[in-house]
């Protein structure tokens, strides 16, 4: 009876874990939009120089634009800031 139950349990976890899984990658086709003209991090005005392309990810279901890919690395250093201006930045354009 007992191993009934851990794997009654073990599959209940499974289930909710592929939903989990599942829901994560719809917002990844479906992301929010990006709302800056500039570089989150080098607060550069995006496209503006035409020998850098800007670089777009997916993040926690959110669009992010960076003026350039190496750009990246200074994103993923301090994520928690970065986010936070473009969480301000959609407040503002909200209101």
């Amino acid at each position: 009876m007992k191993k009934l139950s851990v794997l009654s349990l073990g599959t209940m976890i499974a289930g909710l874990l592929s939903v989990a899984l599942v829901s994560r990658a719809a917002d990844d086709k479906n992301p929010k939009p990006y709302p800056l003209d500039t570089c989150v991090v080098a607060d550069e005005k995006l496209g503006e120089d035409p020998g850098m392309q800007p670089y777009t990810f997916v993040h926690e279901g959110r669009e992010v634009k960076l003026c350039c890919k190496s750009c990246l690395k200074d994103f993923k250093k301090d994520t928690a800031k970065y986010v936070a201006k473009i969480d301000a930045a959609e407040k503002k354009k909200a209101k």
